[in-house]
């Protein structure tokens, strides 16, 4: 029996009414409520799955309901299974799996903040929206406009979640700090030096890209907009948007576009793991180390504005394809810098291992057990350095990864030095992989021109990031997507880091906190303003926790 059909035997023994159908590598079953919990168990235990996220969709005008989309993924078989239960709109409550499924914890009450979803059975707190907001007011809903200026009345009222269960004098890092380059907030309780608790409040910069993505734009029109998710590793999210469309819509893309995909993506991780391995030596002291690993990545992004015009923000991604292609002038160049960034990274590499003071503040610390992993369906580097052996470029290929031989690095201590020794490791890779796909770039064209993208079509597409897997779900509309729903990897491994810092010596949190590569731009995706439509910052003072 094929993993498929072994879903769909599993599926129907727990809920013999499910409405069960296979696209491409998915299978979507709508399952009642009352069978969710024992489905989500089955699935995320018995069959031995990880869990991607959960999506909220207000489908009123389709079905009368709203609708919740659990998904899945089976790395084993190249799989995801989406669970879709029905929420009565009158009363939106759905049983939670939190307790099954405690990586689902962030995206249930993601669902109650923007769409109103009540979830029985557990701690229910606000986790995007400000204290403040209207109670009545769920950005998601289809009623709501993109550019609604909600009236505000500010509050002293307390909002947060991880609930303190130890004592200790607090800490405060952010949401302004030297140790963190975007606004996220830390609350780490310490007795002596050690850490024995940790709180964490974020969300300060949701943009309300999804909500803007299903109102005003274009199918192309997005592209750019979630390209603009990420300041680092936004090509991934232009890439994982696209081809969320294209497999909704059936449709191929040339073999050449895929190729070009590729490439761009893997120098987008090659200068992305420089910048951290530059950032996690500089917050243990090793400025020349950080200067010189900088130094080495800027040979990489001239790679990235030689092949797409900016070092950064490409905007060569589109539905269908590719706007920039690569002559053998490029190609050649781009095998003549890598072969200085090989050699001057394996002679920086030596010289950091070899500094005394850098692996004993690597090794043994911010430790992240295998279990903890698993449970809580970490990504990335934060997996395969706790011992997952997972990467979605192998187990799901997408794009041209199926014409190359990689190594996937794991390490199994779930510390630091693992996680760093994870990007290291990925480096050399990448640029395997990219001197691969440049000896097989195949003749043709990058982009289709004449397609239909069809209404109520979904599709997941899951692509891996330099930091782990992004995944982007879509409904199909006319015109522009029903329902565009994001997750970035930071998102899934920032509740990590509760288990990461416990007991751990406070001078090596900030590494720690680093060593997930935080990107708060890209996990949070509002403005608060007034009655009289000016846009005021957010206190950091209502951010703390009950």
């Amino acid at each position: 029996m094929d993993a498929i059909s072994k879903y769909i035997e599993t599926i129907k023994a727990v809920e013999p009414r499910a409405d069960i159908h296979v696209s491409d590598d998915t299978v979507y079953a709508t399952v009642s409520s009352s069978k969710l919990r024992d489905l989500a168990k089955a699935i995320y235990w018995d069959m031995d799955c990880f869990f991607r996220t959960c999506a909220g969709s207000d489908e009123r005008s389709i079905n009368g309901f709203y609708a919740l989309y659990h998904i899945f993924g089976d790395d084993h078989n190249g799989l995801n299974i989406v669970l879709k239960v029905y929420a009565d709109p009158n009363n939106p409550t759905l049983p939670s799996i939190v307790d099954i499924v405690p990586a689902a914890d962030w995206c249930e009450m993601e669902a109650r903040d923007l769409l109103g979803i009540e979830f029985s059975g557990r701690k229910q707190y606000r986790l995007i929206l400000p204290p403040y907001w209207p109670k009545d007011l769920y950005p998601l809903r289809k009623e709501v406009s993109y550019d609604v200026k909600p009236q505000v009345i500010i509050s002293s009222e307390k909002v947060g979640f991880w609930d303190r269960t130890s004592a200790g004098v607090a800490i405060p890092i952010g949401p302004y700090h030297p140790a963190l380059h975007e606004p996220e907030y830390f609350e780490l309780y310490v007795e002596g030096e050690r850490v024995v608790d940790v709180r964490y409040r974020g969300f300060h910069v949701h943009r309300g890209i999804e909500k803007l993505g299903e109102s005003k734009l274009t199918y192309q029109q997005v592209n750019f907009v979630a390209e603009r998710i990420c300041g680092i590793c936004g090509f991934e999210h232009s890439v994982c948007y696209a081809q969320a469309i294209e497999k909704a819509a059936g449709i191929e893309i040339p073999e050449r576009a895929k190729f070009i995909r590729s490439i761009v993506l893997e120098v987008e991780r090659i200068h992305s793991h420089l910048l951290w391995i530059g950032v996690a030596v500089h917050l243990l002291g090793y400025d020349t180390g950080f200067m010189h690993t900088w130094r080495i990545r800027e040979h990489v992004m001239i790679i990235a504005e030689m092949l797409t015009g900016s070092r950064k923000t490409y905007g060569i991604n589109l539905i269908g394809g590719v706007r920039k292609d690569i002559n053998e002038e490029k190609k050649q160049r781009v095998l003549d810098v890598l072969k200085i960034v090989e050699k001057e990274f394996t002679e920086l590499v030596k010289t950091m291992v070899d500094v005394p003071q850098i692996m004993k503040r690597l090794k043994g610390t911010g430790i992240l057990p295998r279990e903890d992993a698993r449970k809580l369906s970490v990504v990335g580097p934060t997996a395969r350095g706790s011992g997952l052996d997972r990467d979605v470029r192998r187990d799901l290929p997408y794009a041209a990864y199926s014409y190359v031989d990689f190594n996937v690095p794991v390490y199994d201590d779930g510390d630091n030095l693992s996680r760093f020794l994870v990007r290291v490791d990925e480096v050399y890779e990448s640029i395997s992989i990219i001197r691969q796909l440049l000896d097989q770039l195949p003749q043709g064209p990058i982009m289709i021109e004449e397609f239909d993208i069809p209404e109520g079509r979904m599709a997941v597409s899951v692509v891996e990031a330099p930091r782990g897997e992004d995944i982007h779900f879509v409904i199909t509309g006319r015109g522009k997507p029903y329902r565009w729903k994001v997750r970035a990897p930071t998102y899934q491994n920032i509740p990590a880091l509760r288990v990461m810092l416990r007991d751990q010596p406070l001078a090596d949190a900030p590494l720690t906190i680093a060593s997930i590569d935080p990107c708060f731009s890209c996990t949070d995706r509002v403005f608060i303003v007034d009655k009289n439509g000016y846009k005021k910052r957010l206190d950091p003072i209502l951010y703390r926790w009950r």
